[in-house]
């Protein structure tokens, strides 16, 4: 089950941008939002190179998952930020 409806409709690196800011909002504090908030930024300008439209279609994919698992895991906090981290390192900027 994803984690915010209309995970399907990602298509785009900037659907992509837009959904996991809105998965943001559905974490518990303010400063684990603003946390992930700043990092999908920092992701999503640091790959504005990416042109491999495959690549960029598994990063999507892989994104939704891993954003699907942090938000439906009961999980101490600083595992949660070594997730998102590595999802974050990898998001396209297009």
């Amino acid at each position: 089950m994803p984690p915010l409806p209309g995970a399907e409709l990602v298509r785009t690196p900037v659907h992509l941008y837009r959904y996991l800011l809105r998965c943001c909002k559905q974490l518990p504090t303010r400063a684990m939002q603003q946390h992930y908030q700043h990092a999908i930024r920092q992701g999503y300008n640091s790959h504005t190179d990416e042109d491999d439209p495959e690549r960029i279609q598994r990063i999507i994919l892989r994104a939704i998952s891993d954003a699907d698992w942090i938000l439906n895991k009961r999980f101490p906090v600083e595992w949660a930020f070594i997730k998102w981290s590595s999802i974050l390192l990898l998001l396209p900027g297009k």
